[in-house]
């Protein structure tokens, strides 16, 4: 399964990361590789409370692209 996520830098110092797709899941991390592990598991475990809920499972539909201004 392939999510998009974003990630920046947050003001403690911490990288931000969250995944637009599913509202609310969002992580962090002390480098960009732990943001980037600890938002797969918490993609998982959202996607698994729905489930266990009979909530539908939100699709994909965020598309990201580099805009030169």
């Amino acid at each position: 399964m392939e999510r998009r996520v974003i990630l920046y830098p947050g003001e403690d110092g911490y990288w931000v990361i969250e995944c637009p797709s599913l509202p609310g899941c969002v992580s962090q991390g002390k480098t960009r590789e732990e943001a980037i592990e600890n938002i797969k598991e918490a993609i998982a475990l959202y996607i698994e409370s729905l489930e266990a809920h009979g909530d539908p499972i939100p699709e994909e539909t965020h598309d990201s692209f580099v805009v030169i201004v």
